[in-house]
């Protein structure tokens, strides 16, 4: 019984990863429908980890299911890019703030190890974006402050793949905002650490929204749409 659950839960896992690789890295654009039928005979499982995997992405923000259309890549609207922004501005310059004035207890391991693999992949656009988005992750995580981690974890896949969805914004140019950011940091310099968080996302706020407004499709009704669910087994 613990090896079918283990089974069970490894098979949801690489559905999981795969599913959310593809939308992330935009292989499937946003609005795209996922026919549960194909993607149970590409992936060689059953509909019950295929389903479990999309109910993980559904909490991401990365799925959606539309009653008449079945399960489709969540649509990424202007809207949508202006919210996570707001967000993003309270959340991120609140944790520059924190690491800056804990600096002395603070891990900055990870920061500085984003920022030294990035300098080997700058011909690497996508391995790069991936990089970027890491140095976000890690910015909030070395707040020390586990309530505001929290409340950006269940972001973190959506800021990923907005990251990916405007890559033609040049991430080497990102990268190198990052890097003033963690020196200020590092010296302790709060305000400046915090001004040039804010610029960055000031930044790349419009030309994003720029983008936005080519690859946005129809926003869907939330009052239509629902999560996806668990359903009978029907294999």
């Amino acid at each position: 019984m613990t090896t079918d659950r283990t089974n069970a839960g490894s098979l949801r896992s690489r559905v999981y990863e795969t599913l959310r690789r593809r939308i992330i890295e935009v292989d499937v654009p946003p609005g795209h429908r996922l026919i549960e039928r194909d993607l149970a005979a590409e992936l060689a499982v059953s509909r019950i980890p295929l389903r479990e995997a999309l109910r993980l992405l559904s909490a991401e923000g990365l799925v959606v299911n539309v009653p008449g259309r079945g399960t489709i890549v969540s649509p990424f609207t202007p809207s949508d890019v202006r919210d996570l922004f707001e967000v993003r501005a309270g959340v991120e310059v609140m944790a520059t703030r924190l690491v800056t004035e804990r600096v002395d207890s603070a891990d900055l391991a990870p920061l500085r190890g984003v920022l030294a693999a990035a300098e080997t992949c700058r011909d690497q656009p996508r391995r790069l974006t991936d990089l970027n988005a890491d140095f976000h992750s890690e910015l909030v995580n070395a707040s020390g402050n586990r309530l505001l981690a929290s409340l950006m974890r269940p972001l973190n896949s959506r800021l990923r793949w907005l990251f990916h969805l405007s890559i033609e914004l040049d991430p080497v140019v990102q990268c190198v905002e990052h890097e003033a950011i963690f020196a200020a940091i590092s010296r302790g310099d709060s305000p400046e650490a915090q001004r040039l968080a804010l610029e960055h996302i000031e930044n790349s706020r419009e030309p994003t929204l720029a983008l936005a407004a080519q690859w946005s499709i129809e926003e869907i009704d939330p009052r239509k749409a629902t999560h996806a669910r668990r359903r009978g087994p029907r294999d």
